[in-house]
């Protein structure tokens, strides 16, 4: 290689290995235990347990896609692989490129750094490359594009898996644009897997504020971390990251405040400086974040003022939404993990809200009959019949494979196409704060707010109306949320209308993708198609009611004996 690169005058500047930062470990990424258990099987049971694979006669997969908002932890989940690679007796060479630095303006010379970089990364294996922002170097292949990239796009097709074996290779990719990228990218043999990483729930960002705060001294309590956990609604990793920064330096500025104004180094005591909640409490005052600066966060939950006067009514609408949607119950559980389902133990019911590696039942060894068994018991004559009762087929999304998955009511919750519709009188502004409530409770889905100013941000509404709903179809349990359904169906045309109606009854029957929608129209006075959506007799319309005496008075008690009786709170100077 390097006296092929002497000879064209190139170099391998782009093609040397990686020093990273060592000290991002696997226990620090949180939120994330899933998928660095699927990571593992792919790259690390091949180094320590070899013996499975030779034999079972499989090979480990060796492509896994990430994808999601950005600040989710996809980079900082592929430097822990390399950390937790390199340790001991295992010694894995990584990799790292951004995808545009692979492009060059020289004709042929983007494909042969591409050559090189894998008959290195195959020289010195078992090794990871890793492609940051792999969209923009496989992008969709189409007449727009130039012949250049897609000659790029095709070396590297080819290279990932054509007629020589890639060996011990191991090829991640990462990008928040993933309808960008050639889907001949998306298949077995290149990227197997593929990873969403959607925004945290509370959960993991209780354990993401564990990771951040476990240095500090004093540490944060287990009520303060749940309490910051349930705020920070729409908040990603780097932006929990950012927020702990800006804490500790708001209790910096509140102790010594003269820091800002001498010029001088100044004798300071660090044991002085005490982070206290209130801190915490300014930071998120200055802290912004990433999925709000583009977009505001669709989910919300009922301010304080308003749980007086709409706490019961919220309670109500989740208990039906239930029942349209079963998918919700198991999202409202406090016990439930996030991403993909981990290994179960036997004999125990399991869900996972994203089916990345799919939902497994696992028998004991007594009653799951060998593949090699050609005559059945009754036992297992009367279990193949069971079995059609009990299993369909399901495409995996990332495998691309087919495989039988547990369809017992009793394992998995079903619904027929659960659609849901919150009916407001006109002028009483209660469903926008209900339906941002409901969204807030079940942030472990992914929600697609398919709004007027989402469609029309871009140059083709109808494309845009598009790739939502197959993102959502293929994230599934996933939800749809249309807001003001009787004035977007006004305002968007003839067109986008039959592309909605569509796409929502291409959706297969089954399919757990909830479409979530608010009327400040009364369900007779609305247009025919509209009616045709949601069931009335399937409770799949709620009608929101008025508050009652009751809660109109815990209101106004709230109000004027509490909160407008009380004092004012002293400022004390700095």
């Amino acid at each position: 290689i390097d006296k092929d690169t002497m000879k064209i005058g190139g170099d391998l500047a782009g093609v040397e290995q990686m020093q990273i930062d060592g000290s991002v470990q696997f226990d620090g990424v949180g939120g994330l235990s899933d998928h660095i258990s699927s990571l593992k099987e792919m790259v690390i049971f091949p180094l320590l347990y070899p013996e499975i694979f030779e034999r079972l006669k499989i090979e480990p997969p060796r492509g896994c896609l990430f994808y999601g908002p950005p600040g989710t932890g996809k980079t900082l989940l592929a430097r822990a692989l390399a950390n937790e690679c390199s340790q001991g007796h295992m010694r894995v060479t990584f990799f790292m490129r951004k995808g545009a630095e692979c492009l060059s303006k020289w004709i042929g010379e983007s494909e042969r750094q591409l050559r090189l970089l894998f008959e290195q990364a195959y020289q010195m294996r078992p090794s990871i490359i890793f492609f940051d922002e792999i969209d923009a170097l496989a992008p969709v292949r189409s007449d727009k594009q130039d012949q250049i990239h897609s000659s790029v796009v095709g070396t590297l097709l080819a290279l990932m898996d054509g007629l020589a074996s890639r060996g011990e290779v191991v090829v991640i990719g990462a990008t928040n644009r993933l309808d960008s990228i050639d889907p001949a990218l998306r298949r077995p043999g290149r990227f197997e897997r593929e990873f969403r990483f959607s925004l945290p729930n509370k959960e993991a960002r209780k354990e993401i504020f564990k990771i951040h705060t476990r240095d500090w001294n004093p540490k944060p309590s287990d009520n303060l971390l749940e309490e910051l956990a349930e705020e920070c609604v729409g908040y990603c990793g780097a932006d929990i990251k950012a927020l702990c920064a800006e804490t500790g330096l708001c209790a910096l500025r509140h102790r010594y405040p003269q820091l800002y104004e001498s010029r001088e180094r100044l004798q300071i005591n660090m044991d002085s400086v005490k982070i206290k909640a209130n801190d915490f409490s300014m930071a998120m005052q200055k802290t912004v974040p990433a999925s709000r600066r583009v977009v505001p966060s669709s989910g919300q939950a009922l301010s304080a003022i308003l749980k007086p006067l709409l706490g019961n009514t919220l309670e109500k609408i989740l208990k039906t939404l239930q029942r349209v949607f079963p998918h919700a119950e198991l999202a409202l559980k406090k016990d439930q993990r996030q991403g993909i389902t981990s290994i179960p133990t036997f004999n125990k019911p399991l869900f996972s809200l994203n089916p990345i590696l799919g939902n497994y039942v696992v028998d004991s060894d007594e009653e799951s009959p060998s593949i090699s068994e050609e005559k059945l018991t009754h036992k297992a004559a009367d279990q193949k019949k069971a079995e059609f009762r009990t299993f369909s087929r399901y495409v995996c999304p990332c495998y691309g494979s087919v495989f039988k998955m547990a369809e017992n009511p009793r394992d998995q919750p079903t619904s027929y196409r659960p659609r849901f519709l919150l009916i407001e009188e006109p002028g009483s502004g209660q469903a926008s704060d209900l339906a941002a409530a409901v969204i807030h409770s079940l942030e472990k889905f992914p929600i697609y707010t398919l709004d007027t100013p989402t469609l029309f941000a871009s140059i083709s509404p109808d494309e845009t109306c598009v790739q939502l709903m197959r993102e959502a179809q293929r994230s599934a349990p996933s939800i749809i949320y249309v807001p003001q359904i009787p004035s977007w169906w006004e305002t968007v045309g003839h067109t986008l209308r039959s592309v909605f109606t569509t796409l929502l009854q291409n959706i297969p029957r089954f399919t757990p993708v909830l479409l979530l929608a608010t009327s400040n129209v009364q369900l007779r006075d609305l247009p025919e198609e509209i009616k045709a959506l949601f069931n009335n007799e399937y409770e799949e319309v709620f009608r929101i009611p008025r508050p009652t005496l009751a809660e109109r008075r815990l209101f106004f008690e709230d109000l004027v004996m509490n909160q407008a009786a009380q004092p004012p709170a002293l400022k004390n100077s700095t």
